[in-house]
C-alpha cells in the first residue's frame, strides 16, 4: 500500500474506527461506509480490557497487548473517556486467575474478608475501562483530523464499496452474509446503564461460558451493569427481565446499585467465530480484501493490535 492510496472500511464499530484511524494516520485515504455509526454492539460494551474466550490465543495475547499498552497512554486524556481502574474479579469456586490478568499492575490475591458473600477466590488488579460513547466519539474525531470521511450506507455486499484498490471488512455480524461466512454467530449482550451511588472501582464475576453474567464498570456519574451472553441469540430488543435479574445480580454484590436510577439498556449482538479473522486475500477484480472481524466479546480489547495487524497486511501487498 502506498502512502495516499484509497482505502474503504466497512464497518464503524470499534474495529472498524480503529483501523480507519491506524491506517489514515499512516497516510492512507480512508473512507469508511458503515450502516450505523458508530456501531450498536461497540455502543453497549461495558468495557473492560481482558481477552475473554477468543482464539487463536498467541495472536489474541499479542493484539490485546498492543491494545493494552496504547490504552494505557490513552488513559493519560481524559477525553478519551479511557481510564485505569482498580477492582476485583471473583469467583464462586477457588479458580486459578488468567494468565493474563497476572501481569496487570497491583495484581494480588484477595483477602477473604475482600470478597462479597458466595465467593470463594478473587484477585485485584488495575485495568483500563472505557466509557464506549465517549470513547467511539473521540475515534471519530480523530479520524476527522487524519482527514478520513465517513458514509452512512448500508451495503449488500462488499463489492458495493467499490472502486477502491482495498476494502478493509470490519463489519462484524455483518459479515455473515457480506462475506459470506456461516461460521460466524451471535452472542447477544444486554448491559444496564444507572447512576453512580459512589462506586470507583469495578466487580466482575469469572462466570465461564454461563450466559448470566455479573459486572459492574463504573464511568463517573453513570455504572454500567451486566450483563447476558445469549449464545446464538441476536436480537437487539430489550428484554426486561434480562435487565431485572442484571440489577439483582448486581445489587447483591453490591447493595448500593439497588436505588440506582436506570439511565439505559444497551444491546449488542457480539459477533463469534471459532478464531478471530485478521487476513487479507486478493479478489479476482484483483481487490485486496483484508478481514477484521469475529472478536466475539473481546472487540475493544484487541482493538488497536488487530488494527495494526491489518495495517501490516497492506503493508506486504
Amino acid at each position: 500500500m502506498t502512502a495516499g492510496e484509497r482505502v474503504v472500511v466497512v464497518g464503524a464499530g470499534v474495529a472498524g474506527l480503529t483501523t480507519a484511524v491506524v491506517l489514515a494516520e499512516a497516510g492512507a485515504s480512508v473512507h469508511v461506509i458503515a450502516e450505523q455509526v458508530p456501531g450498536v454492539t461497540s455502543l453497549a460494551a461495558g468495557a473492560m480490557w481482558g481477552p475473554y474466550l477468543v482464539e487463536p490465543k498467541d495472536k489474541v495475547d499479542q493484539w490485546g497487548q498492543r491494545s493494552l499498552e496504547i490504552f494505557r497512554k490513552l488513559a493519560e486524556d481524559p477525553a478519551t473517556g479511557v481510564r485505569l481502574t482498580s477492582g476485583i474479579e471473583a469467583s464462586r469456586t477457588a479458580e486459578a486467575p488468567p494468565d493474563w490478568a497476572t501481569t496487570l499492575p497491583g495484581f494480588r490475591p484477595c483477602e477473604p474478608a475482600e470478597l462479597p458473600a458466595g465467593f470463594t477466590a478473587g484477585y485485584r488488579f488495575t485495568v483500563p475501562l472505557i466509557d464506549m460513547p465517549t470513547y467511539l466519539g473521540y475515534l471519530l474525531r480523530r479520524l476527522d483530523a487524519a482527514g478520513g470521511t465517513v458514509e452512512r450506507r448500508r451495503l449488500a455486499s462488499l463489492a458495493d464499496a467499490a472502486p477502491a484498490p482495498v476494502i478493509v471488512n470490519c463489519t462484524g455480524l455483518g459479515a455473515q452474509e457480506l462475506v459470506p461466512d456461516h461460521d460466524l454467530r451471535p452472542i447477544r449482550g444486554q448491559h444496564v446503564v444507572v447512576t453512580n451511588p459512589g462506586l470507583t472501582e469495578f466487580f466482575s464475576e469469572d462466570t465461564g461460558l454461563s450466559p448470566d453474567l455479573l459486572c459492574f464498570y463504573p464511568h463517573g456519574d453513570t455504572v454500567v451493569l451486566g450483563g447476558t451472553a445469549i449464545d446464538g441469540e441476536g436480537s437487539l430488543a430489550p428484554d426486561d427481565t434480562a435487565a431485572a435479574n442484571i440489577r439483582a445480580r448486581c445489587a447483591e454484590v453490591e447493595p448500593r446499585l439497588a436505588e440506582a436510577r436506570v439511565l439505559e439498556h444497551r444491546i449488542g449482538a457480539r459477533p463469534t467465530r471459532s478464531a478471530v479473522r485478521v487476513e487479507a486475500e486478493r479478489r479476482k477484480d484483483g481487490t485486496v480484501v483484508v478481514h477484521n472481524y469475529g472478536h466475539g466479546g473481546a472487540g475493544v480489547t484487541l482493538s488497536w493490535g488487530c488494527a495494526q495487524e491489518a495495517r501490516m497486511l497492506l503493508d506486504l501487498e
